[in-house]
């Protein structure tokens, strides 16, 4: 049996999230799609690219990757960006408020672009640094924009469809809605060719098959007949989700748990548009510290900037692929914890049978093409390493680190030299100023000058293994019945923490001599 048909076989019975998503598209077609399967990714872009805009591209991504390692169905990635969207209100922050404020209610695409970048609106500014952040990961995608589809007519037979079927849409959304929304509510939003604006007003189909609609314009009072067509009018958001399924043909798409009541919507609406809604699943959203929904409107929690001024990019794929049914946390104090687990299971995969190997985070996270593992040291290490040598000069770090690791290089290791900077990064913002190096009680101090003692007859060279094995010894000899006693002693008298690195790895990397003195400034304390 080939490689690949172990891989295959493997992969159609693997439990890991991601194929058991794409076994949803197998029974969708079950004799075979006629087509490219469409996996589509949406976005709004009233504000930049954030973590949520990653996570989901980065997990349907991981879906449509499970999915070619089943079958050799073809497949594309619609990146949508709904920038027909009315501006609601001006967001803070952005340039020129007083002009973002005459264009309200407009589409984002027909506002100008308050950055003076030569762009041809707000929208086209922020749908641009949306690619642009989706290159910078290297995701396959296709770029769509609503005011594109609306405006080239992409739309149109769909829109059709819609006027075609009003009254059943109505008969959809009218029971979800508050009694004086009811009132008012309109699947169809025309665009006011007047002053540009998005209308919310009460219409009513003038005639289908031409896509014209009859409403009384809010302004003039008087009754306007208008062409829905080629951009004349947009879809109130949860019509508007089911029509883009629709017309553009999509089989999967995911969304978060606070999307669940628009899923359940417009998967009925696609259903009176004659279609059959996507696949997919709603995703838990991240908490903060406290446990509180991230949103970026209050600003909490980690932005995806933030996480790669700390940790690699990998890592934070790893952190997402993870449990995505399951709210997490999402703040600066996972982020070690991340990088190290990214690393061990980096290490376990070559050694695994495919059964596990799909399961194992790394192979989704680099789409089957999973790198060597070439660590040597683990970030909680170099967190230590960094507050016991106060500096954050890479030159000085690396000094220690090819002690511990001669093979080791900024040349032949760029992804440590990486781990090193953000690891002087992180201490110098997170831990530095947590660290308390508490004086040693009277047992601890006669382990401590046991330790220094036995230190003083071993070579500098000495390995991590056998520093390990005489720390252990040291402690036994010390009476400690838990020899995790010992260790916290360690962590808290020499480095400042409850909790630490592997003592031999520590010493081997810091260095004999400099351990030694270490001891003597917590005997020093006494």
């Amino acid at each position: 049996m080939s490689v690949l048909q172990e891989l295959r076989e493997a992969a159609l019975v693997s439990k890991a999230w991601p194929y058991e998503e794409a076994r949803k598209l197998l029974k969708r077609y079950p004799d075979g799609p006629d087509k490219p399967i469409v996996f589509e990714t949406g976005y709004g872009p009233s504000g930049l690219p954030h973590l949520g805009t990653f996570q989901e591209v980065a997990r349907t991504l991981m879906v449509r990757h499970a999915l070619s390692e089943m079958v050799d169905w073809p497949s594309r990635l619609i990146a949508f960006s709904d920038d027909m969207d009315g501006m609601r209100k001006v967001p803070p922050g952005v340039p020129h408020q007083d002009m973002m404020h005459d264009h309200l209610d407009q589409p984002l695409s027909h506002v100008p672009d308050p950055f003076g970048c030569g762009h041809k609106s707000y929208a086209d500014h922020n749908n641009l640094l949306l690619q642009k952040f989706l290159d910078q990961f290297g995701f396959d995608y296709e770029f769509m924009a609503s005011s594109d589809c609306y405006g080239s007519g992409r739309f149109d037979e769909a829109l059709k469809s819609v006027l075609r079927h009003y009254d059943d849409i109505m008969a959809v959304m009218l029971p979800t809605l508050r009694e004086e929304r009811r009132r008012t509510y309109s699947p169809v939003l025309p665009i006011s060719p007047a002053n540009g604006k998005v209308l919310q007003v009460p219409v009513e189909v003038a005639d289908w098959e031409e896509g014209t609609i009859r409403y009384t314009d809010p302004a003039s009072g008087k009754v306007v007949e208008q062409l829905i067509l080629s951009g004349g009018a947009k879809l109130q958001w949860k019509v508007d989700w089911a029509m883009r399924w629709v017309a553009l043909g999509v089989d999967y798409e995911m969304a978060g748990k606070d999307l669940i009541d628009s899923v359940t919507q417009s998967s009925k609406i696609a259903r009176v548009l004659g279609a059959r809604p996507p696949e997919g699943f709603n995703y838990e959203l991240f908490l903060d510290e406290n446990g509180e929904k991230i949103s970026k409107t209050k600003g909490n929690g980690v932005t995806i900037d933030e996480w790669l001024t700390y940790a690699p990019p990998e890592s934070l794929a790893f952190y997402i692929y993870r449990e995505p049914r399951k709210a997490k946390q999402l703040s600066f104090g996972i982020i070690p914890k991340a990088v190290d687990e990214y690393q061990q299971f980096l290490a376990a995969y070559p050694g695994q049978p495919w059964e596990k190997r799909l399961g194992n985070p790394v192979h989704h996270v680099h789409a089957g093409d999973v790198p060597p593992a070439r660590m040597p040291l683990t970030f909680a290490l170099l967190l230590n390493l960094v507050g016991v040598a106060l500096t954050d000069d890479k030159n000085l770090l690396w000094a220690f680190v090819q002690r511990y690791a001669p093979e080791a290089s900024p040349e032949t290791h760029p992804e440590l030299d990486a781990l090193i900077g953000h690891a002087a990064v992180y201490f110098r913002d997170f831990v530095k100023d947590s660290l308390n190096r508490r004086a040693p009680d009277g047992r601890e101090a006669e382990a401590l000058r046991d330790l220094d003692s036995r230190l003083s007859q071993l070579p500098c060279d000495a390995g991590s293994e056998e520093i390990q094995h005489m720390v252990f010894e040291v402690g036994k000899a010390a009476g400690f019945e838990n020899l995790r006693d010992w260790f916290k002693a360690l962590y808290e008298t020499l480095l400042g923490t409850s909790q630490g690195p592997r003592m031999g790895s520590f010493i081997a990397l810091y260095g004999i001599d400099n351990s030694r003195q270490l001891i003597g400034e917590a005997l020093g304390q006494q």
